[in-house]
C-alpha cells in the first residue's frame, strides 16, 4: 500500500472571530481531507516545532499573525531554510506580505480602493467626507480608524495606510483554489459584513477577480478576493487574502461545498507532486 502524504494542518480552534466559527470550518475540512492524507492539527505557535515530521504544512484558520508576529516570522524563516512545503506557498504578494499590495496596485492602476501611505500623496486620493486609516500590518479590522479629512495631516505616517471611505452598495468575495473560482458570496447589507448570501458572478465579475489572482502569481493555494460594488456599479478591490482566508463553508449548498473540498484535495496533491513544492 503506497504511503499517504502526512499533512500538518495549522489552525487556532479557539480563535474568536466576529460573525464566524473558525473551529467548525476547520473541523469539517480536516474530516474530509483525511480521506486522502494522514493529518494532524496544531496551533500556529507549534507549527515550527512539528513541521519536520510532515510532508507539508497547510495553514488555514490560524488567526491574525500580528498576535504572534515574531513566531510567524521565525516559522517562515525556518520553512525557507529547510525547504518545508507550506500551503499556501509563502511567496504570496497579498495579505500574506502585509498591505503593501494595496499601494502597488493603486500605483499600477488596478481597480482597487485608492491607497496612499505618505502625507504628500493625500492629494491623489478622491475627495471624501471621511477616510479610513489602518495599519500596514493590520488584519481583521484591528487598529482601523475612520477620520475626517482635517485629521489626516496630524497622523504619524510610516506604518499606516489611508483610503477614502467608500459608500458602497455591497461587498462580495470570490473564493479561488489555484486559478479557478469555486464560488462567490456577498453581503447585501453594508453594515453586516459576515451576513453572507450566495452570489452568482458574471463573466465581468470573474474577470475582475482573476486579475488579482493572476497578479499574485501563486501556482497553488486558496485565495479570497474581497471587493465592494461602488455607487457607480464598479467593483473595487478591498483585500486580497492569500494567507488564511476564512471560507464560509457552512453557508454553501452541499454540492458546492463538496466541489470545494475536491478542488482543494486535488490542489494539494498537485502541490506535493510539483518540483520543490511551489
Amino acid at each position: 500500500m503506497p504511503t499517504r502524504p502526512r499533512v500538518l494542518f495549522v489552525t487556532d480552534l479557539a480563535y474568536q472571530a466576529r460573525g464566524r466559527r473558525y473551529c467548525d470550518e476547520d473541523i469539517f475540512l480536516t474530516s474530509r481531507l483525511r480521506d486522502d492524507f494522514d493529518l494532524a492539527l496544531c496551533h500556529p505557535l507549534d507549527a515550527a516545532a512539528l513541521s519536520d515530521a510532515f510532508t507539508a504544512v497547510v495553514v488555514r484558520n490560524s488567526g491574525p499573525v500580528l498576535h504572534y508576529q515574531a513566531q510567524y516570522d521565525a516559522f517562515r524563516k525556518q520553512a525557507a531554510a529547510r525547504g518545508t512545503r507550506v500551503y499556501n506557498p509563502l511567496t504570496g504578494r497579498g495579505d500574506m506580505a502585509g498591505k503593501q499590495y494595496l499601494l502597488d496596485l493603486t500605483a499600477a492602476g488596478y481597480p482597487v480602493i485608492p491607497t496612499v501611505d505618505r502625507p504628500q500623496d493625500l492629494g491623489a486620493l478622491p475627495e471624501a467626507s471621511a477616510y479610513v486609516v489602518k495599519p500596514k500590518a493590520g488584519a481583521d479590522s484591528i487598529g482601523l480608524r475612520v477620520l475626517p479629512p482635517e485629521r489626516l495631516a496630524d497622523l504619524a505616517y510610516g506604518d499606516i495606510l489611508v483610503q477614502p471611505r467608500i459608500h458602497f452598495r455591497y461587498e462580495v468575495s470570490f473564493y479561488f483554489v489555484d486559478d479557478t473560482c469555486q464560488y462567490a458570496l456577498h453581503a447585501p447589507d453594508p453594515a453586516r459584513r459576515w451576513a453572507l448570501e450566495p452570489y452568482e458572478p458574471t463573466e465581468a465579475d470573474l474577470a475582475f477577480a482573476r486579475r488579482f489572482v493572476d497578479w499574485n502569481t501563486l501556482d497553488h493555494g486558496i485565495q479570497r478576493v474581497d471587493a465592494c460594488r461602488d455607487q457607480d456599479g464598479e467593483l473595487l478591490l478591498v483585500e486580497l487574502e492569500d494567507l488564511n482566508p476564512y471560507l464560509s463553508l457552512d453557508l454553501l449548498p452541499d454540492r458546492t461545498r463538496d466541489a470545494f473540498v475536491a478542488a482543494m484535495t486535488s490542489s494539494l496533491h498537485r502541490f506535493l507532486d510539483a518540483p520543490g513544492g511551489h
